[in-house]
């Protein structure tokens, strides 16, 4: 019996009994238990009834590579470098970092639970099994890293156009790779991160590693784990977030389209829609870090991607992702 096994068995939100599980598996009470208690470590929130057994207060998807693939259209599926869903890695990122230049381009990997998924500037990212998304990309680019100024901010466009071809609304971007909900008691809480790591050449060939963790359902545990204001894609949808299947192909067709764009454009494609979901435009703002701690007012982006500051003497400071934090003042 593994925590996998488990969780799938659970997953139609229907009450098990511990002697029914242990049946079905061929283990014991005391394996199940063991299982339920790993699950309920890393977040899945198994609720035990008496004597009706385990069961989770919603029902859930779990992700399946045949699915997702079902779901994209047929050329983008075919032209996928990989597409794989795996039950637990360190990070899907790190997976693919390992494969190195054995991993074609557009490699998709996914998995149902991270042991060290990453943010940025080296925070960890949660990552409960079952209830959200976890995705990397490998995209190979032949212009070298110095032509993938913005590629971040373009890739939480890429997030926004998933989330409306998913029929989601409420969503916002905060620089560098940040996606919150925005409206009412929802503003300001976290949906979604992004890293993208590069390799290769400044001014030839070199690759991107794109990694998305995107909200889909939380629970009041892991919200105040989090340590920050945080929201789900349940919350914006009305309390059912999206088929966890089919948020995944949309995330992934619309990063593969959006990175052949990039690809051909660069960030100047996407820097009208980040400026139509920039939330900090206008916004008083404090940053710190390398330059030390000073106060301004959003100005929105340049067009390589740099945050605008406009400070008190009317001057205007860009600041590059990775000098700085940003935080409302």
């Amino acid at each position: 019996m593994q925590p996998a096994e488990l969780l799938a068995l659970l997953a139609e939100g229907e009450s098990l009994s511990g002697a029914g599980l242990a049946a079905r598996t061929g283990v014991t009470r005391a394996a199940i238990w063991k299982q339920v208690e790993a699950l309920r470590a890393r977040g899945v929130p198994i609720e035990a009834r008496g004597t009706t057994g385990y069961r989770l207060p919603w029902p859930l998807q779990m992700l399946d590579a045949k699915r997702i693939r079902a779901a994209l259209p047929t050329p983008l599926a075919r032209s996928l470098g990989a597409l794989e869903v795996h039950w637990e890695l360190d990070s899907t990122s790190s997976e693919l970092q390992r494969r190195g230049n054995a991993a074609k381009d557009f490699s998709i990997v996914l998995a149902e639970t991270q042991q060290a998924g990453r943010g940025r500037r080296g925070r960890t990212w949660l990552s409960p099994p079952g209830l959200n998304l976890y995705l990397s990309c490998l995209k190979r680019f032949e212009s070298g890293c110095a032509a993938l100024s913005g590629l971040s901010l373009a890739v939480g466009v890429m997030v926004l156009r998933a989330l409306g071809q998913l029929g989601i609304a409420g969503a916002g971007l905060k620089w560098p790779n940040d996606v919150l909900a925005v409206g009412g008691d929802r503003a300001g809480g976290k949906l979604g991160g992004i890293l993208v790591e590069l390799s290769g050449e400044y001014q030839g060939p070199c690759a991107a590693i794109i990694g998305i963790g995107l909200n889909l359902r939380l629970t009041p545990a892991l919200r105040e784990q989090a340590g920050q204001p945080a929201c789900d894609l349940a919350t914006l949808a009305g309390g059912t977030p999206p088929d966890r299947n089919r948020a995944a192909a949309a995330l992934v067709q619309l990063l593969v389209e959006g990175l052949r764009q990039f690809e051909r454009e660069g960030f100047a494609a996407f820097v009208d829609d980040y400026a139509r979901h920039d939330l900090l435009r206008d916004q008083p703002l404090q940053l710190s870090g390398a330059p030390g701690v000073f106060d301004g007012v959003g100005a929105g982006v340049d067009g390589r991607g740099a945050l605008q500051v406009r400070m008190a003497d009317g001057s205007m400071r860009r600041i590059d992702s990775a000098d700085v934090t940003v935080r409302r003042a």
